[in-house]
């Protein structure tokens, strides 16, 4: 069954990078997020490999392992990850394998750095956000 939109814009909401834009934001941002259903086994993500998608876990669980071990509890619905991707040609620090057949919201580097292009507002958000998970928690 597929999300409505308020569905996927509750989804975005919860992402840190994006909890600061209205209404309207989020849903350009869900406008270009894709519904996929992968199998259990499937490797989402590889440590060290350059990233071009950020995903939301809708349904299923997927394993988090840094170094070939596993870091962290396992991911479940609602959980993210690969958002530094977005905006970072960086090599992503872990990798993720889904353990249970998943749905999952789908974001490519090049479909949001589209979105950036068309709404730079949102380009503000992001930017406020990264600025703000950044900056020092004392002085």
């Amino acid at each position: 069954m597929k999300l409505g939109d308020n569905s996927k814009i509750d989804l975005i909401k919860g992402v840190p990078l994006f909890s600061g834009a209205s209404k309207a934001q989020l849903a350009e941002i869900a406008a270009i997020a894709d519904e996929v259903d992968l199998p259990a086994g499937r490797t989402l993500i590889k440590e060290g490999d350059s990233g071009r998608e950020f995903f939301i876990l809708i349904d299923g669980t997927a394993d988090v392992t840094q170094g070939g071990k596993q870091i962290g509890r396992m991911m479940g619905p609602g959980d993210f990850f690969g958002e530094i991707a977005l905006i970072s040609k960086a090599p992503r620090t872990a990798t993720v394998t889904t353990t249970t057949g998943v749905r999952a919201l789908v974001v490519t580097d090049r479909a949001f750095r589209q979105l950036l292009e068309h709404s730079p507002e949102i380009a503000v958000v992001v930017l406020t956000a990264l600025a703000e998970r950044l900056a020092p928690t004392s002085i």
